[in-house]
């Protein structure tokens, strides 16, 4: 079966047009009920948490999927306001059924999306995701057969002290961030709601910036998408680490003290790097994506760590560690999942990581993530009409071919579609600057020509 709904993170699309409308949201609570209650044994404890980001549409959405929960004879916990890993922590927690967040991570305010978590707090697998899409396009507009007197309620749930003792408790108990001076930039998303709290509690001096969610700014020219903003704050005011997070909350981007931007793949050197000298890198391996730049795979190798490289998107990166039971890994975006603590991707989380390796080493965070020296990298995101195979369209593949001739041995091509936007992603990497962006430029022509 062909999915038409889920991509590679959930149900994404502008709001309030298909297929993020009210109606879809509906069938998707509905059959998300149908589904998961038939694994809850105890009938009165079977219930599904919704929680969401700051965008406007996330209460319209909300408030349909509850419906369509309750509709199903399942109680609808309402959590407001969370980031996603907050969410999949509290259904675990909670022993709920299953969890939703609706959030769209990184996109502008005019998007949304649904992301559902079974009761074990794990992102479903593609055979999950197709057995929901498979029901919601066979419900029919059939009447639900419950009951008047079966049909759900809807709660709220408040696990935010609970979400901040979990990741607190990460932290190292004879350690303190007492000293550190740490500026959050919470792309006025959900990270607002628990990064200030949980940093203070470790004892750190922080000061929090966009912070002040209004519906439509999430993600606006801040947040681990845009450093800038947190650049000047980091280097204006002397602070030791820049944190920034995205809409949702489960990625990380670190700014140094000197303003430089450290991006996933040197959060996830460093992190490695001081798990395997602790003896905790389990099989002395970190999973990562084709994304992920040659300088990983360098650093890693120099430190006697391999490398598993998985297809672009967190959920793949936590099926291979799942499968081989390796405990850490991540994307150059920002995603980092310590398995041993989460079950997804958490940007609070890796944040509070990366700050207990600097106090433990008693070392900046430019010299830490200097363990991993980056090949020059160009990104080019195309934008496009439609998408297919690029190995039947001649002029891009000839294109692609004749640039890895040319980069044999001195770097690499990529070049993939999006799983959440109407995107082709061309990244090139060469041992110059000059000679990634002139590459990576004459092949996102040919796909601009060739897909518009």
């Amino acid at each position: 079966m062909t999915r038409k709904l889920f991509g590679t993170d959930g149900i994404r699309g502008t709001a309030n047009k298909y297929p993020l409308t009210c109606e879809l949201a509906l069938d998707v609570g509905r059959a998300a009920a149908k589904i998961f209650k038939r694994a809850v044994n105890d009938k009165n404890k079977c219930m599904i948490i919704i929680g969401r980001d700051t965008r406007i549409s996330g209460s319209m959405l909300e408030n349909a999927i509850a419906a369509g929960i309750c509709s199903e004879g399942v109680d609808a916990d309402k959590a407001g306001v969370m980031t996603t890993p907050a969410v999949a922590f509290t259904v675990e927690q909670k022993k709920a059924a299953a969890g939703i967040m609706i959030s769209a991570s990184h996109n502008p305010f005019e998007d949304n999306g649904i992301k559902i978590f079974a009761g074990d707090g794990f992102k479903l697998s593609d055979a999950q995701e197709e057995k929901i899409e498979d029901m919601i396009f066979n419900l029919n507009k059939r009447e639900p057969d419950i009951m008047p007197s079966e049909i759900g309620r809807v709660y709220g749930v408040n696990a935010s002290e609970d979400y901040i003792n979990h990741i607190t408790e990460t932290f190292p108990k004879n350690l303190s961030l007492s000293g550190l001076k740490i500026f959050i930039d919470c792309a006025n998303g959900a990270g607002y709601v628990f990064a200030k709290k949980i940093f203070e509690k470790l004892g750190a001096s922080v000061t929090a910036i966009n912070d002040s969610p209004d519906g439509i700014n999430i993600n606006r020219e801040c947040g681990a998408t845009n450093t800038k903003m947190l650049c000047k704050a980091v280097t204006g005011n002397g602070a030791d680490i820049g944190i920034a997070l995205d809409g949702d909350a489960d990625r990380l981007i670190v700014v140094d003290e000197k303003g430089n931007t450290v991006d996933g793949d040197k959060i996830m050197a460093l992190c490695a790097v001081d798990l395997k000298t602790r003896g905790e890198l389990k099989d002395n391996t970190l999973v990562a994506t084709v994304m992920s730049n040659m300088g990983l795979d360098i650093a890693m190798n120099n430190a006697g760590i391999k490398v598993v490289k998985t297809s672009v998107g967190d959920r793949y990166v936590l099926e291979e560690m799942f499968k081989n039971n390796y405990n850490f890994g991540g994307e150059q975006s920002g995603h980092m999942i310590f398995l041993d603590y989460a079950k997804t991707g958490d940007g609070i989380l890796s944040a509070v990581q990366v700050l207990s390796v600097m106090k433990k080493s008693k070392r900046k965070i430019s010299e830490l993530s200097g363990v991993m020296e980056k090949l020059p990298q160009a990104l080019i995101n195309v934008k496009i009409k439609r998408k297919g195979d690029i190995n039947l369209i001649p002029e891009i593949k000839n294109t692609i071919l004749d640039a890895e001739k040319e980069l044999s041995g001195r770097g690499r091509v990529l070049v993939r579609f999006s799983g959440t936007e109407n995107l082709c992603r061309v990244m090139v990497e060469s041992s110059s600057d000059e000679m990634a962006n002139k590459t990576a430029k004459r092949i996102a022509d040919s796909v601009e020509r060739n897909l518009n």
